[in-house]
C-alpha cells in the first residue's frame, strides 16, 4: 500500500513540475506550486520525516519531469573480489557511483566516479544492467524516479585517495561482503554484476 501511495505522490509531483514548465497562466502556475508543496508533504508523511528533510532531499529540477540517472561501477580483481567504497554519510559500503552529469556520457561518468571515490582506475565499462529503482527493495525511498545503470569495468590499479564522499576503498570476497548502504547498492546487484562479468557477454553500448 505504501508503495502505491509513493507512486501516486511521484506522479503528482511530475504533473506539478511539468505544469509549471508549460503554463503561461499565473493562476494555474500558483495551483501547480501548491500541488508541488502538497506532494512534498505527502513524501514527508510516507517517510515519517520532517518536511524540511524532504525539501533538502529533492533534487531541484525544472522542465518536463523525467527519471534521474544513477551510475554504479562494479570492478573485480583477479581473485573475483569486488571493489567497494565506504560512504562518509552513513558509514556503509557501496559500489562507487553517483548521479550522471550533463555533457558527460554515462560510461565516462562511471569511470570518473570510480576514480574520485576509490582512487582506483578502471577501463572498458560494459553496461550490465539497467534497473528501475522503484521496482527493487532499496533501503530508503526517494521522491525522485531513478534509473540505476550498473557497469562492469576492468581494474587498472590504484589506491585509495581521501575525498569528501568516501573514507575507504577495499576489495571484498562476494561471500564476505561488509554492511552495505542498501539505498545505493544491494547484495544482489553485486552478484548479478559478477554473473555478467563471468558470462563473457560483451555488454551494451550506452553513450
Amino acid at each position: 500500500m505504501t508503495h502505491d501511495w509513493l507512486a501516486f505522490a511521484k506522479e503528482l509531483r511530475s504533473i506539478a513540475q511539468t505544469g509549471q514548465t508549460y503554463t503561461d497562466n499565473k493562476y494555474e502556475m500558483e495551483r501547480y506550486r501548491q500541488l508541488e508543496a502538497l506532494t512534498n508533504q505527502m513524501f514527508a508523511v510516507l517517510g515519517d520525516v520532517p518536511i524540511e528533510k524532504i525539501e533538502n532531499l529533492i533534487i531541484p529540477d525544472r522542465g518536463y519531469a523525467t527519471p534521474k540517472v544513477d551510475v554504479r561501477g562494479a570492478v573485480f580483481d583477479d581473485h573475483g573480489r569486488v571493489l567497494l567504497v565506504r560512504e562518509i554519510k552513513d558509514g556503509l559500503w557501496t559500489l562507487p557511483g553517483g548521479w550522471a552529469d550533463v555533457n558527460e556520457g554515462p560510461s565516462e561518468g562511471v569511470l570518473k566516479e570510480i576514480f574520485e571515490e576509490s582512487g582506483h582506475r578502471a577501463s572498458r565499462p560494459r553496461l550490465a544492467m539497467l534497473k528501475d529503482r522503484s521496482l527493487h527493495p532499496y533501503a530508503y525511498y526517494s521522491p525522485d524516479h531513478i534509473y540505476k545503470l550498473f557497469y562492469v569495468c576492468t581494474h587498472e590499479g590504484g589506491e585509495f585517495i581521501p575525498n569528501n564522499e568516501t573514507d575507504a576503498a577495499e576489495f571484498f570476497a562476494l561471500d564476505d561482503l561488509p554492511p552495505l548502504s542498501e539505498g545505493r547498492t544491494l547484495p544482489v546487484d553485486i552478484h548479478e554484476c559478477w554473473a555478467f562479468a563471468t558470462s563473457g557477454a560483451a555488454g551494451i553500448y550506452s553513450d
